[in-house]
């Protein structure tokens, strides 16, 4: 019996970085790349696999996989989240630093793109569990992370907490003089460890904008707007939180475990407090019914967001989607043959590395903070999210629309030449 979770890694690591590799083709010929900087983006510049053990509860030691993907440094220090997942692997960090290299050159970032993370299932482990792993996997990383080099982040899975273990480890490695100048090695932290204000919603915030963005220039009013979210974890809940402010009505959710419906809507903030006492889980809740798995990307909405893995909405379902926006909350949550009939559908799409890239904005914000040993308000860090955000998307929609050509190709072309006119600038060594 293949388990649902071996089900979602097979089809990650038949299409993610396939799909990547396919949009970058697509965006390098429209703009006839240079092929010698060509060659260079697609491929990374370093893949980093470790092993290492770790002594579990009942004493026994356990042997993990851990990856760091660094794909392009060009515009600054690699950036980009880990996760733990039972999915990672190579190809899928792979995947993901490119896309992040994409990212961090559309929102004008001085930042590179990396990923990473340990192939693992979290909920199989206890906390100090966890801790020991995320430890000896920081360990393992050495200096091949640094806040000059390559900032880590949260991603699936992974939290404030998991950045204070790797920030506590990294810097208990450096001599009593260096500490203090190692606080942004890792962004996403608790307040308490230099975090930031405002990076817990940040990427939540920055669909919810997208979206927001996206129906102003379509004169849509958001309020009633019928919207469905995959994934209720940071990204899901916030972008919910927000949307639900502004009007609009969450009717449906699925996570890993159940699809939940009510036609009539589903406040938030229950449900949120009940997923976090449910095992992060929105399986039970009592102001909803379950639905099959299958039926969740074709029902009848608005807008649907994606906020859990990649290559979920697919040929097998694209047909069936009614809604009139996808805004991709995750990393490469639609393939490229589902993109293709939703676009001859007339459905659009808000392209991962522009709709979620308020995660990565809000990172730079506290990297800023740490750096220049200053602390933000959260209205500031907000307004200058809004601020940042809307710029990267009024340039993707006039490129889109003075070029004649979909968002996500558009996004690419935007990030692409702006790395191309850096090598072209900077020469290549020797």
């Amino acid at each position: 019996m293949i388990t649902k979770t071996k089900k979602i890694k097979r089809v990650l690591k038949q299409g993610m970085l396939d799909n990547v590799m396919r949009q970058f083709d697509n965006a390098a010929d429209i703009i006839d790349l240079n092929p010698n900087i060509r060659k260079i983006l697609e491929v990374t510049n370093n893949e980093l696999v470790v092993h290492f053990p770790v002594r579990m509860d009942n004493g026994e030691v356990q042997v993990f996989t851990g990856y760091r993907v660094q794909h392009n440094n060009a515009l600054g220090p690699y950036k980009g989240g880990l996760r733990y997942h039972p999915t990672v692997d190579i190809d899928a960090a792979k995947a993901l630093a490119m896309w992040m290299t994409w990212k961090t050159s559309l929102a004008n970032l001085p930042y590179g793109g990396a990923k990473g993370g340990i192939q693992l299932d979290p909920s199989k482990y206890s906390q100090s569990e966890l801790e020991r792993i995320t430890r000896r996997f920081t360990y393992a990383l050495g200096d091949n992370i640094g806040p000059e080099l390559d900032i880590p982040a949260p991603d699936v899975n992974t939290n404030s907490q998991t950045m204070a273990w790797i920030l506590d480890t990294y810097m208990s490695t450096k001599s009593p003089s260096e500490r203090s100048t190692n606080l942004h090695v890792v962004t996403g932290k608790p307040l308490g460890a230099g975090g930031s204000e405002g990076r817990d919603r940040a990427t939540g915030f920055g669909v919810f904008l997208s979206i927001k963005f996206w129906a102003e220039h379509r004169n849509i009013n958001l309020k009633n707007k019928r919207f469905i979210v995959q994934g209720f974890g940071n990204v899901g809940y916030w972008t919910a939180y927000f949307m639900e402010k502004e009007g609009a009505k969450l009717v449906a959710v699925q996570d890993a475990k159940a699809s939940i419906y009510e036609e009539d809507g589903i406040a938030v903030e229950p449900l949120f407090e009940y997923a976090s006492a449910n095992g992060n889980s929105v399986s039970g809740f009592s102001g909803a019914r379950e639905i099959h798995d299958d039926d969740f990307f074709g029902l009848d909405c608005d807008i649907i967001i994606p906020a859990a893995l990649g290559n979920q909405i697919t040929a097998k379902n694209a047909p069936k989607i009614k809604a009139r926006l996808i805004a991709e909350g995750a990393n490469g949550p639609t393939d490229v043959e589902a993109e293709e009939i939703l676009l001859k559908r007339e459905i659009e799409i808000i392209p991962d590395i522009l709709c979620n890239s308020g995660g990565v904005i809000g990172s730079y914000f506290e990297w800023l903070q740490n750096r220049n040993g200053e602390i933000w308000s959260l209205e500031k860090v907000m307004e200058k999210l809004e601020e940042k955000l809307k710029e990267s998307f009024g340039k993707v929609i006039q490129t889109s629309e003075e070029r004649r050509m979909d968002m996500r190709t558009a996004a690419f072309v935007i990030a692409i030449e702006r790395l191309e006119r850096t090598y072209v600038q900077r020469g290549i060594f020797p």
